[in-house]
């Protein structure tokens, strides 16, 4: 669509997914001129400001639960055991932070994005679709989040980690969210906290 990904930032919700084959996006390694397994080779060289780490964790949340805190931006992947997986996020600016318990409804691999109608009430300007890829804004890997609008999904805007700039979502490194999403099933709770 001709726009770059700084027009894009801070808009990172997606209405409606559909699934796009990782294998679409398969690169060529410039040096040895092999192919990459995938694209996703490439997230290493994204260093997130909030480095991934297994923490002590005191909730009371099953293990499996996914919880949120807007205000110290980290996510946590309950372990068990007094541990939680502990993940950098972005978080909606404000207006557009939001608290509550759901559910993981649906998982998608480069999932297409089709901003929400308020979006585009606020945003004319932007693409009523974009094809998933690893120019969408919602990255690598999107998470569901319930009957809300929201998604946990991956950024190539790394350096938004740590930040509250999205409309809402749940922002993470594309490599963070890979691994979230292999950790995490459909029907994961969610808690977001502000």
């Amino acid at each position: 669509m001709g726009r770059t990904r700084a027009a894009l930032s801070g808009l990172v919700c997606a209405f409606v997914a559909t699934a796009t084959p990782a294998a679409a996006f398969t690169a060529i390694d410039p040096l040895t001129r092999q192919p990459l397994s995938t694209v996703e080779e490439s997230f290493r060289a994204q260093a997130s400001p909030v480095p991934r780490q297994v923490v002590s964790f005191s909730g009371r949340y099953a293990p499996g639960t996914i919880v949120v805190s807007t205000s110290e931006r980290r996510l946590w992947y309950v372990l068990g055991n007094g541990q939680a997986v502990q993940y950098g996020v972005g978080v909606g600016r404000p207006g557009f932070t939001w608290a509550g318990t759901h559910s993981i409804t649906m998982k998608r691999e480069w999932p297409d994005w089709r901003p929400p109608a308020a979006m585009l009430r606020r945003r004319p300007d932007l693409p009523r679709y974009m094809k998933g890829g690893p120019d969408n804004p919602l990255g690598a890997r999107a998470l569901y989040i319930g009957s809300t609008i929201y998604r946990i999904h991956g950024s190539n805007e790394p350096e938004t980690i740590g930040e509250a700039v999205s409309s809402g979502c749940i922002r993470m490194t594309n490599e963070d969210v890979v691994d979230l999403y292999n950790r995490a099933k459909v029907g994961a709770r969610v808690v977001v906290l502000r």
